[in-house]
């Protein structure tokens, strides 16, 4: 897995979701690297805008040509947005994790949940450690 396909400026889960941090706002999706482990997305079932969510809770469920997998919040905070066109396009996911397909931007209820996340670099060698 090159770097080239791991953002330096997120965050991560072990779980293989990310974070992007803009201030008190977190937009969250999942990595490249669980994308190619799911396959063709072909559904994605996200939270409402305005629900809670909590750290390391299930927040909603992926669907491949392979599997169905819950996502983990990276983080805890009220939802303020959802990527509403995933419900049509569950493909973005796969042409774009980082960017068009991201799925819920949520305001954070506890900010210092970050530091529990990793670095590009440390999901870098976490991926290497699950090899």
């Amino acid at each position: 897995m090159s770097t080239k396909t791991i953002p330096n400026e997120l965050l991560y889960t072990k779980e293989h979701e990310w974070a992007r941090v803009d201030g008190n706002v977190a937009t969250i999706g999942i990595t490249r690297f669980a994308v190619d482990q799911l396959g063709d997305v072909t559904q994605v079932d996200l939270p409402k805008e305005g629900e809670p969510i909590k750290k390391d809770d299930i927040f909603g469920t992926i669907e491949s040509v392979k599997a169905v997998s819950d996502l983990f919040a990276p983080l805890s905070g009220k939802v303020l947005k959802v990527n509403d066109p995933l419900g049509d396009s569950p493909e973005y996911v796969n042409d774009d994790p980082y960017d068009d397909g991201w799925m819920i931007q949520i305001e954070l209820s506890e900010p210092a949940e970050k530091a529990q996340l990793m670095s590009a670099t440390q999901y870098e060698a976490y991926l290497r450690e699950q090899g």
